[in-house]
């Protein structure tokens, strides 16, 4: 049935913000560029993705949105929606095909993206790594080895020494606990490993990457140097002790180990109990790497979790089904776990460090020409949870929608739909929902 009710709109924009307040939107590499490809070379998502029952129909990023010819189409849409920014990734699979030797076409490629962002009045704020490790290196032991995080310091010298002059911004890993738990203790993630020393082991490697890369760019006087978290409100499933600790758990490993290292050089001792059986040898020495300098810190919030005491090993807690309307995703909308999280990290981490929504979005079932009314209202209660931020005092700098474009959506194939823009994956046509016209007019330029 055709929908006749008017468009919807935002209820706030950018007349309600500070100034200087950033309006941005972000994509990944692996999940739009195609990286068949310029060169690049094969990921352990590509190996991942072949292995039946582990990614929808065993796709891949191959061609995904074909972004690596369509650039300047996709850049057009950035600057037409009115974005300030572009939260855009590095391949590292791109720029060095075995982890290690330089594809000049892959440097070229980024060289190229980010002077057409500069071109069209739009800030480059670049991710290095947002999960597509070199296949090569996952054959050497990926994150569960210190050769990992010692690699990434190198191609990010590299990739800094190529366009860093030209960033606005930069954080070395997008949502280190991705990379870390989801990918070798749940398994859920490549390269899928599913064990609690894998687990551990990563945690602590991939926090490692972190603090050498980060100490890289100060070496090279790289300018706003940052981080990029993922974080989720972590609430007990009932008011009983044991349902409490299990959400505390929860959000040590999920909420509190990476950002407490980056800020305060030390792991949080209740994770720790679980963790230290199986923490690399000598990981101590590496707290003070881990904590760098920060010029921003990086906020990816989608949703809140429940969790109940479980009866398995450590650590034992349990994710429950909320109340909430759910995403396609399956994810509860709870927009005041954003402003929980935000003056949280403000109150107990981060101080006066600008924060940046680097990722806020929602999954819907979406078809060109339909007003996708869920993600309008999904981004306008989240704008309003940083607006009740800022009024606490939180420093927030700026907000950054996921997706601008429909992807590949890692596990989950192409059946995802997080765009503000549709995209036909047969055709490659891009189509603007009606979430990207309502942000673009919320956040008109006077």
């Amino acid at each position: 049935m055709k929908d006749t009710n008017p468009l919807p709109e935002l209820s706030v924009g950018r007349a309600d913000f500070p100034e200087g307040f950033r309006l941005s939107t972000a994509t990944s590499a692996y999940q739009i560029e195609g990286h068949a490809f310029g060169g690049a070379g094969p990921t352990h998502w590509d190996t991942f993705a072949s292995i039946p029952g582990k990614v929808a129909r065993e796709e891949d990023g191959a061609v995904a949105c074909d972004h690596y010819h369509r650039w300047e189409e996709d850049l057009d849409l950035i600057a037409a929606g009115n974005f300030d920014a572009y939260r855009f990734s590095t391949s590292w699979a791109r720029v060095m095909p075995d982890g290690v030797t330089v594809n000049p076409e892959g440097l070229d490629f980024y060289d190229r993206l980010v002077d057409g962002m500069l071109e069209r009045g739009i800030a480059p704020m670049g991710t290095l790594y947002h999960w597509e490790l070199p296949e090569a290196l996952n054959q050497r032991g990926g994150w569960l080895v210190r050769e990992t995080p010692e690699r990434f310091a190198e191609f990010t010298r590299v990739v800094a020494e190529r366009i860093g002059d030209r960033l606005h911004a930069v954080a070395p890993i997008n949502e280190p606990w991705c990379v870390a738990w989801l990918s070798h203790y749940h398994g859920f993630h490549a390269p899928g490993h599913a064990s609690l020393e894998a687990g551990v082991r990563a945690m602590h490697h991939v926090a490692l990457a972190h603090g050498l890369s980060a100490e890289v760019l100060h070496g090279m006087g790289q300018r706003g140097v940052g981080a990029a978290c993922n974080f989720e409100y972590a609430l007990p499933a009932s008011d009983t002790d044991a349902d409490r600790a299990a959400a505390r758990l929860y959000d040590g490993i999920y909420n509190r180990w990476f950002v407490q290292a980056m800020t305060q050089g030390t792991y949080p001792e209740d994770v720790l109990e679980g963790f230290a059986p199986h923490m690399p040898e000598g990981w101590e020495a590496d707290l003070a790497t881990i904590r760098q300098p920060l010029d921003w810190f990086g906020v990816n919030y989608y949703t809140c979790q429940r969790l109940a005491a479980g009866a398995g090993d450590w650590p034992g807690y349990q994710p429950v089904p909320g109340p909430l309307p759910k995403t396609a995703m399956g994810w509860e909308i709870c927009p005041e776990g954003l402003a929980y999280i935000l003056k949280r990290l403000h109150g107990e981490f981060t101080g006066d460090v600008p924060l940046f929504i680097t990722e806020n979005g929602l999954a819907n079932a979406d078809q060109p020409g339909r007003p996708d009314r869920e993600r309008i209202a999904y981004t306008d209660a989240h704008l309003h949870a940083c607006l009740d931020a800022i009024r606490a005092g939180v420093p927030l700098a700026g907000y950054t929608a996921w997706s601008l474009m429909d992807n590949y959506e890692w596990t989950f194939g192409y059946e995802k739909r997080f765009g503000l823009v549709h995209v036909d994956f047969e055709t490659q046509e891009r189509t603007p929902k009606a979430s990207y016209h309502a942000l673009a007019r919320a956040f008109a330029r006077a």
